[in-house]
């Protein structure tokens, strides 16, 4: 895992439709040097990503400065759901600059109460404590501390446990990881809080066993009991996928959380705002988590997040005590508020509905092409996965997967570097602006992308 793309320049074949062009060696020998010189300033843990050197983005559209165009299905790691610098989110950010504010810590500032407040109407009944903050890291670090506090408030210092999943995701930060269940990242961590727990994600695949029991197993086995559990926190869906928990294990997961005053979050950073088909991904649930953390898509393209909650959770800390430096910043406010107008006034999460089966048809044709090496499909609205396996097996082929990127960017479908617990995921998201023309096109070139890498070419 974590295989670069070559900076070389390659020549590849010439590409002109409507929505790609691909007209100079791969990457354009000018960018050479911009690429040097971040591998000599950045940590090589910066490099992995197809290399382009951005000039424009644009709705659904990058560019570089030679003449190259592609067909965006990252949508900036999941963040632009309402395209590419909006025109309307541009104004706003334009506007507020102009204004003469631009940061004001934790003063009140209408811009914030905007914020809040517009998050507050879009939340679940119950969840309208709203605070900002600027990454999903720091969101489901702050539902952490929140859960612990909670527990310790109705069951005592031994109420400390956070039951997280394997394969889960959360963000870098210290506990985030912990509660993520990512093994090879966590071995930096040596000490790791016992009382910071992966349950098996039951997605069907990877996990075959989709009971609830096994949940109540990871508990036992470590000699705890729902007395002991302060908070669960569980992505809407695995970002390793997307990868759901079938509808029943999340219903009896809620109730088994009420009956022991457990705190339920559930990480929206990677899946809300429309991305799925409905505004929420848990909706598909049919529950309601008590702290939602969200993000990326929450701006479209400015660095905010949120924590969202019921009031006697939120409510915890004193004044002045759960803060940060750029909480609610006024410009990436007045992003997320024209973001989110955007997404309700243009229906961009139905259009997610509506586009979600041509894409999952398309990804279920290619996986009933190559059977052997494309072991599991999912998609929901415009996120989806092909899980790349070893032919035959139920083993990660991240070379593979790596090949099939490589050749999308080289024909014009840009897609970031594979992802999941191995490396092994091609994932397909594109922004929700997305037209049914352009994914039919784009889907056309993941078909002989992948039909070449298999083939070898």
């Amino acid at each position: 895992m974590g295989k670069e793309f070559s900076i070389t320049p390659q020549t590849v074949p010439y590409v002109e439709t409507k929505h790609r062009r691909i007209c100079t060696p791969l990457p354009h020998p000018d960018s050479v040097p911009t690429l040097e010189k971040l591998r000599h300033f950045e940590p090589q843990s910066m490099r992995g990503m197809p290399p382009i050197v951005w000039d424009k983005a644009l709705d659904i559209h990058i560019f570089d400065k030679y003449g190259n165009k592609w067909l965006d299905w990252s949508s900036g790691v999941l963040v632009t759901n309402a395209g590419h610098a909006a025109p309307e989110i541009c104004k706003a950010m334009v506007d507020q600059i102009n204004s003469g504010l631009i940061h004001n810590y934790v003063f009140p500032s209408e811009e914030r109460a905007e914020a809040a407040e517009l998050i507050a109407s879009v939340s679940p009944e119950g969840l309208k404590k709203v605070f900002l903050l600027s990454t999903g890291s720091e969101a489901t670090e702050c539902a952490i501390k929140l859960s612990r506090s909670h527990g310790i408030k109705v069951g005592g210092k031994e109420k400390i446990g956070i039951i997280g999943f394997t394969r889960g995701f959360h963000g870098r930060t210290l506990a985030s990881q912990q509660a993520g269940g990512m093994a090879g990242q966590k071995a930096w961590i040596v000490n790791e809080d016992p009382a910071i727990l992966n349950a098996p994600f039951p997605d069907g695949y990877w996990t075959e066993d989709t009971s609830f029991d096994t949940f109540l197993k990871t508990i036992a086995d470590k000699g705890l009991t729902g007395a002991n559990i302060a908070g669960v926190i569980i992505e809407s869906y695995q970002g390793v996928g997307p990868d759901f928990a079938p509808v029943e294990y999340i219903q009896k997961l809620r109730a088994w959380c009420d009956e022991h005053k457990v705190v339920l979050t559930f990480d929206e950073v990677q899946a809300g705002f429309g991305r799925t088909g409905k505004f929420w991904a848990f909706e598909h649930y049919g529950v309601t988590p008590d702290i939602i953390c969200c993000g990326k898509g929450i701006s479209s393209g400015m660095p905010l997040s949120a924590v969202i909650g019921r009031v006697e959770i939120m409510d915890q800390f004193p004044p002045g005590s759960m803060t940060s430096t750029h909480t609610g910043n006024p410009v990436c406010c007045a992003a997320a508020v024209a973001n989110i107008k955007k997404l309700l006034d243009e229906d961009l999460t139905g259009n997610a509905a509506r586009l979600g089966p041509i894409l999952h048809e398309r990804c279920k044709a290619i996986q009933n092409r190559h059977p052997h090496v494309v072991g599991n499909v999912t998609c929901a609205g415009l996120v989806a996965g092909l899980q790349i396996v070893l032919p035959g097996k139920k083993e990660p082929n991240h070379d593979l997967a790596h090949r099939i990127i490589e050749l999308c960017y080289q024909r014009g479908l840009l897609l970031f570097a594979p992802v999941g617990a191995w490396g092994q995921t091609v994932k397909i998201c594109p922004p929700l602006t997305v037209t049914e023309e352009a994914l039919i096109e784009a889907c056309d070139v993941l078909d002989s992308a992948v039909d070449d890498a298999v083939a070898g070419k």
